[in-house]
């Protein structure tokens, strides 16, 4: 184990964008199938490969891009905004919970309609339906898990932690798209 911990390392101190869309797509896809086999009880029989590979795709290619970029956007914050290194995580925390997130939220639910192969009306019910508890649901696992990786994470492993993190966000968000999709409301 630490010898993968020190090739991650590694990894994401030369190549942090590869690193952390591998990462994510990894950790997207387990999220799916947790929420396929674990709170859905599928079965094996009845997985939905395609439903993981579309979570497995946003993760990779859309999330932790965009992940990244903003990471090292706060990052640069200058000193004469955050003041103090507390004021600097609060700052940090709230562009990212109120500023990113409603609209990474947004984008994931447009994603993952527009890969389902639905068209625009069905983005706006989804939006409609699941986007404001999504959020909200998100503030309260994510504003503490950004208190955190703000304050004592370095930067090339914040998005290993929000990825792990979302491990168990990303169940929720399969099986709240799976409910979207099925016009069903989300449920905790």
């Amino acid at each position: 184990m630490a010898s993968f911990l020190g090739r991650y390392n590694a990894l994401s101190l030369r190549r942090p964008m590869l690193t952390g869309m591998v990462s994510a797509a990894v950790l997207f896809g387990a999220g799916d199938v947790l929420a396929q086999q674990g709170v859905e009880r599928r079965g094996l029989g009845k997985h939905d490969y395609i439903r993981t590979l579309r979570l497995s795709l946003y993760g990779g290619l859309i999330f932790a891009p965009i992940i990244t970029r903003w990471y090292r956007l706060l990052e640069r914050l200058p000193p004469s905004v955050t003041l103090t290194p507390r004021l600097g995580v609060m700052l940090k925390v709230g562009l990212d919970q109120f500023i990113l997130t409603p609209g990474i939220i947004a984008v994931f639910y447009t994603s993952m309609a527009l890969m389902e192969g639905e068209g625009g009306e069905e983005v706006k019910r989804r939006l409609g339906e699941a986007w404001a508890p999504t959020l909200v649901r998100n503030w309260g696992v994510f504003i503490p898990t950004q208190l955190v990786n703000f304050s004592v994470v370095p930067l090339h492993h914040r998005l290993l932690v929000v990825n792990v993190v979302s491990l168990f966000w990303n169940t929720y968000l399969s099986y709240a798209n799976a409910q979207a999709q099925k016009d069903e409301p989300v449920r905790a």
